[in-house]
């Protein structure tokens, strides 16, 4: 039975963690430091000591610096000596020659470690692309952030792209699912001025209990007809914040988002009288925390058991929400006031507030996708925009790579260089591209140690 007073902390504090959590999966180097042979002799009696024994004192982490080398192929030739002095059925030499492997980037010298480090430092560090021009300086190499940008948009075009439209036709499949947007400049497009804002919408699988699936995808507009298309084939639940773009999607019954809720409520309260609960928006506040303690309450008790989160929310929850219909009906707010707006905000999203109480896999909040997206709004603070719509698609498949890798536990530079190293192509069946993807058995190996 759930405890009726559970409450909502503003935050809990997380317990540090010891050394061993810390560096779990680096390797460790012992140094024993010995006893210099004049201070082995016994103060006391003179005595030469013997070792008895020894003790750990502390540890330290050291940093071991990356370093670049230059890689040169040379092709190997062989020829037949017995054509060459027309002992053969030939009166040509005959040459074969040894099959050096395939650039990565035309005729460049780009590699998979050099890309995946210039993709790990923008997407997942936001690091802009004229300070790694700056970095790789350091390093004795020098190339140009043109040259670092081609290699992304190339790469993700060749060999991202065909593991972008497997990851996107595995989550058609399912049945929960998320998404969410963000807005996004883009200075080259065709028709349209540097200023215009376009976005980066980012769709995910929900809380089923299967391997993440996050994607995401550029759209110069907001337009609900992106996701639409997006979306095309997918039937199932799709928790969303209150934007109305993805009404009327076919074959989807819509989730609204608590957090988006509550938020409203928080923003209606007036300054300095959060605590005076005769306010109206303190208690829409309240009905919302009830709701957050009651769901954070099933989580932990039951992770994973849907059923069991289904059967308590409809226990728990419903009664909660049935009194907050009815609070919310009594409602008259001023016009136009932020407490009017929170009220029609919920009131016009009555049914979908209510749709995740039909299955437990159902999400109560939109966190998981604005968590997937956050890394994305971090890193436009960084480099700012993109030059051309290629670039825009690029960064959508890179990203789309970095927060798979991270949703599924990988190191995200390995994975980056493993997909580069396998190089997916368009010609990969379904199967092929399958044991590349982050839950593959061949990806075990590069776990995230974190």
């Amino acid at each position: 039975m759930l405890e009726e007073d559970t409450v909502v902390r503003e935050h809990t504090r997380k317990k540090k963690a010891a050394h061993e959590e810390l560096f779990k999966g680096l390797k460790v180097e012992k140094v024993v430091v010995h006893l210099p042979e004049e201070d082995r002799t016994c103060p006391v009696c003179g005595t030469q000591m013997v070792r008895v024994g020894e003790e750990y004192v502390r540890r330290e982490l050291e940093f071991i610096p990356a370093t670049c080398k230059v890689i040169e192929y040379y092709s190997q030739s062989y020829g037949c000596p017995s054509c060459k002095e027309g002992l053969g059925d030939t009166e040509k030499p005959v040459i074969v020659k040894s099959q050096v492997p395939a650039a990565l980037v035309g005729k460049g010298p780009a590699s998979a470690s050099t890309v995946a480090r210039t993709m790990y430092q923008k997407y997942a560090n936001g690091l802009p692309l004229y300070r790694q021009e700056k970095d790789w300086k350091q390093y004795g190499a020098q190339i140009s952030r043109t040259t670092l940008a081609n290699w992304i948009i190339y790469c993700s075009q060749n060999y991202f792209q065909p593991m972008y439209g497997y990851f996107h036709r595995e989550l058609l499949k399912r049945s929960f699912a998320m998404a969410d947007e963000t807005r996004v400049q883009v200075l080259n497009e065709e028709g349209r001025r540097a200023q215009t804002q376009s976005f980066m919408w980012l769709f995910r699988s929900g809380e089923d209990g299967l391997p993440v699936t996050i994607l995401y995808g550029y759209s110069p507009t907001r337009s609900g007809s992106h996701a639409k298309e997006f979306l095309e084939g997918y039937s199932g639940y799709l928790e969303t914040d209150g934007y109305q773009g993805y009404n009327n999607l076919p074959g989807i019954r819509r989730c609204s988002c608590w957090a988006h809720i509550r938020r409203y409520f928080i923003d209606a309260v007036p300054k300095g009288r959060q605590y005076d609960y005769s306010q109206p928006a303190v208690q829409g506040v309240q009905y919302c925390n009830r709701l957050f303690a009651i769901e954070d309450s099933i989580n932990k008790k039951y992770p994973g058991d849907y059923e069991k989160r289904n059967q308590m929310r409809l226990e728990k929850e419903k009664p909660v929400l049935e009194a907050f219909w009815a609070w919310l009906g009594q409602q008259k707010p001023v016009r136009n006031t932020r407490m009017d707006k929170a009220v029609n905000y919920v009131l016009n999203r009555r049914d979908t507030a209510e749709t995740y109480l039909e299955d437990g896999r159902c999400s109560f909040t939109n966190n998981l996708s604005e968590n997937a997206i956050r890394p994305f709004a971090v890193g436009r603070k960084n480099w700012l925009f993109s030059s051309s719509v290629e670039g825009a698609n690029a960064s959508a498949a890179v990203y789309t790579m970095v927060e798979m890798a991270k949703a599924n536990g990988l190191n995200i530079y390995e994975y980056l260089k493993f997909l580069l190293e396998h190089r997916p192509s368009k010609d990969m069946a379904d199967e092929q591209l399958a044991e590349l993807a982050p839950w593959s058995e061949k990806l075990q190996s590069i776990k995230n140690r974190m």
